[in-house]
């Protein structure tokens, strides 16, 4: 059959629920991140960037509402990240030996895998798009519903496209090694410079031109891109800084984001095939 993975997803859906530790704090991250770093440091900004004239003809937008976006980006990158983890469960248990003998395609599992943290992603979107309008936060500034739909929708394609990418790579490191405190190393090492040499917090435009210029080609940069132009419109000021986008640019964020998928996708492949679990 064409459609093994569904057994694979379907079973990662199922630990995600009964686990109910990894449940509840996946889902309360995001939310606690909003309610405490982001009213926190909202009032700070807010307070340093309230003498800074808006530019005509643009939206102003607070410092929480300019961070929720980051936030979403932020909680993706891990969710992704660690999405691997459970492979490193299953070679540890012996289940992967299994699933490796058994007449299923390789590639099943990693899509199986693939799709469930994909599926954990947009689940934790929901809740922080849903908890920040609690909040205060203004998404979509004088959207249509109809406009708000499609800009939903836009940022769940952009999520799930970067989402894509960091879970195959994920699974592909997972595949190489023996340990999951091997994965967890990697993730530490990855997550703080990808995080903070991005847009997700700030503006990139105050960054010396070095850290300007690995932020171009900063995964995580061009999926904010993406989420702000959806949430917040093409035109905007926040954080004492102008924000332009256009339709060029962000089909050029999205197309970084596939490339970037793609290549995840044959590194894992040839990863799967090339496995042994003994």
């Amino acid at each position: 059959m064409a459609w093994e993975f569904l057994t694979v997803y379907w079973r990662e859906m199922i630990r995600f629920v009964r686990f109910r530790t990894q449940l509840f704090s996946s889902l309360l991250q995001p939310a606690l991140w909003m309610a405490f770093f982001g009213v926190a440091m909202s009032s700070s900004f807010n307070r340093f960037t309230s003498e800074i004239p808006v530019p005509p003809g643009t939206v102003p937008v607070d410092y929480l509402t300019f961070m929720a976006a980051g936030m979403i980006a932020m909680t993706t990158l891990f969710t992704s990240l660690f999405g691997g983890m459970s492979l490193l469960f299953d070679k540890n248990w012996g289940l992967m030996r299994e699933m490796l003998a058994s007449p299923m395609p390789r590639t099943h599992i990693m899509i199986g895998v693939s799709l469930s943290g994909m599926t954990k992603s947009f689940i934790q979107v929901a809740i922080i798009m849903a908890f920040g309008l609690i909040l205060g936060v203004e998404f979509f500034p004088g959207f249509s519903p109809a406009r708000i739909a499609v800009s939903i929708l836009g940022i769940f394609v952009f999520v799930g496209v970067f989402s894509l990418g960091f879970l195959l790579f994920s699974s592909n490191i997972s595949m190489r090694l023996e340990s999951p405190e091997g994965l967890q190393g990697i993730i530490t090492l990855l997550t703080m410079p990808l995080f903070f040499v991005s847009n997700a917090l700030y503006p990139i435009q105050a960054f010396p031109p070095f850290l300007q210029a690995l932020s171009t080609y900063n995964p995580l940069t061009h999926l904010v891109n993406g989420i702000r132009y959806f949430a917040l419109g093409s035109e905007f000021f926040a954080v004492g800084a102008r924000y332009s986008y256009t339709t060029t640019d962000i089909l050029t964020s999205f197309a970084y984001l596939l490339a970037f998928a793609v290549v995840m996708y044959i590194l894992a492949r040839q990863a799967f095939r090339r496995a042994v679990v003994t």
